[in-house]
């Protein structure tokens, strides 16, 4: 019986491993990527009926016309929607291949999946209604803190050297949207998360002037498109593409379209500088999770 469990365990893991090799044959053969995408990130967001867009948006869209001189054919993209909650399940069991939405690479996470070369560097921020009197982390003592299910925002501002002796309460959004309409609403007195997905809710909302980032940066954190692990030939394959693009200045342009002009749907500017920090990634592209990045702090 233990010898017939071994055979079984061994061919498990065997036919785990020969999946995870199989992603180029896989869209080669069915002539379908999927997509993961996002309904309110900074960086991919939905338009309604369907339509997707943002700055991983594009840069995935760039991805996959590369992977179709790779395999040699035509890709229809489809896309799935995913979650801070279910985007590492949804690519670990091969229900995504590109996961394009605003994910930070960390070593908890890539226990279970890749990641791509690091795209964007993001910090993570506060953001508050502007006649709030709130700039710091200490401002939040005794205040309600919001940010969105399945994201770490929360825990760095509580791992924060800033943050011993504040006591604040929790409310979290299921989305991004939801998390803003938190502090929107005055449920919560602040909203911790990514810098860009700051930006990106201020910017469309009704009165973008009511708000404003404020405090100590919390958390250096590389974005990266996620994919599944243990793939060597797919992971080159996405990687090989976003270095082109760094190198022909596309993901430069991307950066300017999506950060620095109007975007839709209401045609308002994040007016969000490309930090020194993601264009050292760009100089010298690299995988490193955000251990590496706070190591160096």
């Amino acid at each position: 019986m233990k010898k017939q469990l071994l055979v079984l365990a061994i061919s498990a893991v065997a036919a785990s491993g020969a999946f995870a090799e199989e992603t180029l044959a896989k869209i080669k053969a069915s002539g379908v990527i999927t997509e993961g995408v996002r309904e309110s990130s900074g960086l991919s967001y939905t338009l309604g009926n369907g339509q997707y867009t943002g700055f991983h948006y594009d840069v995935c869209a760039n991805i996959i016309k590369d992977l179709e001189k790779v395999v040699g054919k035509k890709l229809e993209t489809k896309y799935q929607p995913v979650t801070s909650q279910n985007r590492v399940p949804l690519v670990q069991n091969g229900t995504v291949d590109l996961e394009c939405g605003s994910t930070t690479n960390n070593a908890t996470r890539a226990k279970d999946v890749s990641f791509a070369v690091t795209t964007y560097v993001e910090e993570v921020r506060i953001a508050v209604k502007a006649n709030s009197g709130i700039s710091s982390i200490k401002d939040l003592n005794g205040k309600t803190v919001a940010t969105t299910t399945g994201t770490t925002s929360v825990q760095t501002l509580r791992k924060n050297e800033r943050a011993g002796g504040i006591d604040f309460k929790e409310l979290y959004g299921k989305d991004h949207s939801d998390s803003f309409l938190l502090l929107e609403s005055g449920r919560a007195d602040a909203f911790v998360m990514d810098g860009s997905i700051l930006a990106s809710n201020i910017a469309k909302a009704k009165s973008p002037a009511d708000y404003k980032i404020v405090g100590e940066v919390l958390s250096v954190e590389p974005i990266a498109i996620m994919i599944r692990k243990d793939d060597p030939a797919f992971k080159k394959a996405v990687d090989d593409s976003i270095k082109n693009q760094i190198k022909s200045g596309d993901l430069a342009k991307l950066w300017d379209k999506w950060f620095l002009k109007p975007i839709p749907p209401a045609n308002v500017t994040i007016n969000l500088p490309l930090s020194q920090a993601t264009k050292d990634a760009w100089a010298n592209p690299n995988d490193k999770p955000m251990e590496d990045y706070q190591a160096k702090k």
